[in-house]
């Protein structure tokens, strides 16, 4: 553990064993009826609070236990073992929800919110993406910024997680239409409640199924100037180091999906006997596993010199290219890990029940993965700059 941790190695420990318990067991009986209903039951957010999944992450002055970026990614393995919009729900808690507050919010509103966060009586989803542009500098939400100060909210966003249990949205509109360039967007958090916030149903998602999604449509929506986050023109810094961090929480997703299903494939590798040996002895087979260790291995790594690059300075000049390579081999070690996990398993694995563990339902849920906090073409692009800026150099801290 990290020195200022609260808790001890050996309460870590217990405490990880503890969430895989939760998401291989209650979670995953849950999720049966969630698949039907597409609805959270209170039951899912009662067991969370209970297991302290809205505390762990936080510092101790919001009543966490100050762990560091690594072991906070390490318990997000455990609970991405288990059902895919449960897994959607409590990264963007450990990551998003409160951290763009924390990291620029307005005291005011630090002083209001940030001790909330602890047992989810608040919770904040983020708002980027718009059909009508997309999620950067064309982004066409205003925000205007009227005499007295505070600013009039109009436009649009869509695509937008975790709207059927947020009391705020973080927003990222255009504050200045005359700039051309980043500096016309600025960050806000707006309540839910707010007069002229309008929740717009969407259809049910193909996996991820719990996790509510909608978009949002805001008319003539009034902010007080506390509800600004960093100063005017900030907007796309807020959103950007926001994502960079989350995109990492992405990628310890895709690792703690893909190291399960490798266990199971090994179980059923060891189980299937055809001709009168064990089909793990077949060279196939095992060639099949030893891509998937090898990727799961080298994404582990990946993650993990991140988090210490993050924990020594989260805004030091490499995080956001270290933080898409992560996202963007995790997309591609989930996808190996998936397909060759279906092959295994064969026709057996494309059932809803299975004895091995829920095999079509994570291979369903993991293909959101490519699309939360950015697809891969947008991982690359960001790889590609950072590295043409750089010219090739990265740098390690060991």
């Amino acid at each position: 553990m990290n020195p200022n941790a609260k808790i001890t190695d050996e309460q870590f420990e217990a405490y990880l064993k503890q969430i895989r318990e939760l998401a291989e067991g209650p979670f995953d009986e849950m999720q049966k009826e969630i698949e039907v209903t597409n609805k959270f039951p209170e039951e899912f957010y009662e067991l969370a609070k209970a297991n302290d999944l809205y505390r762990y992450y936080l510092p101790s002055q919001y009543g966490g236990w100050d762990l560091n970026e690594l072991e906070i990614l390490r318990v997000q393995e455990e609970f991405s073992r288990g059902p895919g919009g449960m897994r959607m729900h409590l990264h963007h808690a450990a990551d998003l929800n409160w951290r763009i507050l924390d990291d620029y919010g307005t005291q005011e509103m630090k002083d209001e919110l940030m001790n909330k966060f602890q047992d989810k009586s608040v919770y904040v989803n983020f708002a980027l993406t718009e059909q009508t542009g997309g999620t950067g500098a064309d982004l066409h939400t205003t925000a205007e910024k009227q005499p007295d100060g505070t600013y009039l909210l109009n436009g649009e966003k869509w695509l937008i997680s975790h709207t059927d249990c947020s009391d705020y949205t973080y927003v990222i509109a255009v504050t200045d239409p005359n700039k051309t360039k980043d500096d016309r967007l600025s960050a806000f958090i707006v309540p839910d409640d707010a007069p002229g916030f309008e929740i717009i149903e969407m259809p049910h998602m193909m996996g991820c199924r719990g996790a509510g999604h909608a978009g949002l449509k805001f008319t003539n929506v009034k902010l007080e100037p506390k509800h600004l986050l960093g100063e005017e023109g900030q907007g796309m810094e807020v959103a950007i180091h926001s994502l960079s961090v989350s995109r990492v929480h992405i990628a310890m997703s895709n690792l703690g999906m893909a190291q399960r299903m490798l266990e199971m494939s090994l179980r059923r590798a060891n189980d299937r006997v055809t001709f009168g040996k064990p089909i793990a002895t077949r060279q196939m087979i095992k060639a099949k596993i030893a891509d998937m260790q090898m990727m799961i291995h080298v994404l582990r790594t990946a993650i993990y010199d991140f988090a210490r690059d993050y924990d020594i300075d989260p805004k030091n000049e490499y995080i956001t290219e270290k933080a898409a390579i992560c996202k963007l081999f995790s997309i591609e070690t989930v996808k190996k890990v998936s397909d060759e996990m279906l092959e295994i398993f064969g026709g057996d694995g494309y059932f809803e029940d299975s004895p091995y563990g829920p095999t079509e339902r994570l291979y369903r849920d993991c293909r959101a993965m490519w699309l939360e906090e950015g697809a891969p073409n947008v991982q690359r692009i960001t790889i590609a700059r950072e590295c043409q800026n750089k010219e090739g150099q990265v740098k390690y801290n060991f």
